[in-house]
């Protein structure tokens, strides 16, 4: 590979071992995660057990992102990653061996530790591994590629519950996952490399230690997560159950959205190189906002073609979001400093998550109605007090 090529795009050996591995592990978990929701229905669980996983994964996500931030500045991001991995294997294994909705929410408390647990270290790699001034460029091509499982695990997914149904599809697609991430651990031991010092902090100093930037772009954050959240694990209900399509089609609209994704991750990367960050980070939030508006009007399947490529398009200044994280953290605790912004975002989201369900009772519309109201409050707060810059307390 080219060497003006590889620094352009940030690329090291440890990016491209790292971005191996993202690929192995992202490949096999999507092919069931995103059919979770109608396989807890087809196996007797309600609509309040959909919403509940959904809540479990916010929840436990905030407190996984920041226990990983801790494991990985006391015990490197290496160590971290292999015991993730393996936290995820156990819990593929209680999905696949006892067919209940209640497996299913106890095997997420494991599978979904990979995401959370994963990305402090993820971020600490890139930011030891690089310059500051490629680090937006390292996240993106982290998010680039992580979405190419997003994209192609589910389209597979949906065509082993189409041949074997959603009870057995969804088992023989954990199974696959289970063996990609045996494949996976061996992947992070032979070729991901640690580099770094490390360092320790509880959350009272990660907290204190938040600049004012941060802190506003956090509450602006949680604001937007609620409009993402709130409609979250019903999109896949309301597009097969509701306007009555197939699997398949999901797959392919969902394929639609990470494309649409993998497309704008590399310009937007160096089009930051170039403009603030806050212009970037408002034009993601408008898309996250205006999703469930056009979701909830999608009466036709051209509509809901726009309504994913939508759902692409809130990516388009995610990866800046994340390096802003960084950049706006000390920089003596980077991952712990993400894993606290993680936790106390994912924490207050998760209750959102909860009371989905309810919404979703009353009316579908009432649901992705509320998730946007949601979503334009923070759009504007961000807009209004959002800064660049770090600055202390």
């Amino acid at each position: 590979m080219n060497q003006s090529f590889k620094e352009r795009f940030g690329l090291n050996a440890s990016i491209l071992s790292m971005l191996g591995m993202v690929i192995l592990i992202g490949m096999g978990e999507k092919m069931g995660e995103r059919f979770l929701p109608i396989y807890i229905l087809a196996i007797g669980g309600s609509s309040y057990a959909v919403g509940a996983l959904n809540a479990i994964d916010n929840f436990l996500s905030a407190i996984y992102s920041y226990i990983g931030g801790i494991l990985s500045d006391r015990f490197g991001y290496k160590n971290t990653l292999i015991s993730v991995s393996i936290l995820s294997i156990i819990g593929f294994l209680i999905v696949i061996v006892f067919p209940s909705w209640q497996a299913v929410l106890i095997g997420s408390v494991f599978f979904i530790s990979w995401t959370a647990l994963s990305l402090p270290a993820i971020l600490s790699l890139i930011a030891t591994t690089l310059k500051e001034n490629k680090q937006t460029m390292g996240v993106s091509m982290h998010s680039l590629v992580r979405r190419i499982p997003m994209a192609i695990g589910p389209l597979f997914g949906g065509f082993i519950i189409n041949i074997y149904g959603i009870v057995l599809g969804a088992r023989i697609a954990f199974g696959v996952a289970l063996i990609f991430a045996l494949i996976a651990i061996f992947f992070i031991h032979k070729f991901v490399f640690e580099t770094g010092e490390r360092s320790r902090v509880n959350l009272k100093a990660g907290f204190i230690r938040m600049s004012k930037p941060l802190r506003v772009l956090l509450v602006s954050d949680i604001l937007i997560r609620f409009a993402e959240q709130i409609p979250y694990a019903f999109v896949v209900v309301y597009v097969v159950n509701n306007l009555g399509n197939s699997a398949v089609t999901f797959s392919f609209l969902t394929l639609i959205e990470m494309l649409t994704a993998m497309f704008i991750y590399i310009p937007v990367a160096l089009l930051s190189e170039k403009v603030r960050s806050k212009t970037i980070v408002s034009i993601t939030f408008f898309f996250f906002a205006i999703f469930p508006l056009v979701l909830s009007i999608s009466n036709s399947i051209w509509i809901l073609y726009l309504a994913f490529i939508i759902r692409g398009l809130k990516e388009f200044g995610e990866p800046t979001r994340k390096a802003l994280i960084v950049k706006l953290s000390d920089p003596d605790i980077k991952a712990s400093a993400y894993g606290t912004y993680y936790l106390i975002r994912d924490v207050i989201v998760s209750i959102a998550a909860l009371f989905s369900a309810s919404l979703w009772n009353i009316s579908p519309y009432m649901n992705f109605g509320i998730a946007s109201l949601f979503g334009f409050i923070g759009l504007i707060l961000f807009i209004r007090f959002g800064q660049d810059q770090r600055t202390s307390g």
